[in-house]
């Protein structure tokens, strides 16, 4: 059913979904947070191997360490839905990052097991790290030429004091 989410930066009522693209930013625990990046037509070179590595893909993902027992043993399962009722969503000026509909969706069938969460990461070719605090590899990203995404990013530990 259509719904405001309460963090939604959106007033109209959506049935949200991603496309095959974007799944794997939902790979993790539901309150898991993480930092993603990619590389675009635009990454610098020097972007590239400075915040993914060089010859180490086109995508890393960061959690923390305190969520790796939760990535190792939460069952989760994903819906697949009907393409038709959805259209693509974005902030101004940026690419599409979710599909959206305006009425009520039926799922083609029950929910199935995603699987392995590590296994997924690792048959996709995306980095996978864990870190201590996501905050100092968050403001690289975000400052950088990659794509990029941060989930939950409220529940991550708290930056750092200035030093």
């Amino acid at each position: 059913m259509p719904h405001v989410a309460p963090t939604s930066a959106e007033a109209e009522a959506y049935v949200w979904a991603v496309g095959f693209d974007r799944a794997p930013d939902y790979w993790f625990p539901r309150q898991c947070p993480r930092a993603m990046a990619w590389v675009v037509d635009g990454t610098s070179d020097v972007d590239r191997e400075r915040i993914v590595g060089a010859g180490c893909g086109v995508r890393v993902h960061a959690v923390e360490f305190g969520w790796l027992e939760a990535m190792r043993t939460v069952k989760l399962f994903a819906y697949r839905l009907p393409a038709q009722p959805f259209r693509p969503i974005a902030s101004p000026g940026s690419a599409p990052h979710a599909m959206v509909a305006t009425e009520a969706v039926e799922p083609l069938g029950p929910p199935g097991p995603v699987g392995d969460l590590f296994a997924l990461h690792a048959e996709a070719g995306i980095q996978l790290r864990v870190l201590g605090n996501l905050w100092s590899f968050w403001d690289e990203v975000t400052a950088s030429t990659l794509d990029f995404s941060g989930i939950r990013l409220r529940n991550a530990q708290p930056r750092p004091a200035a030093r």
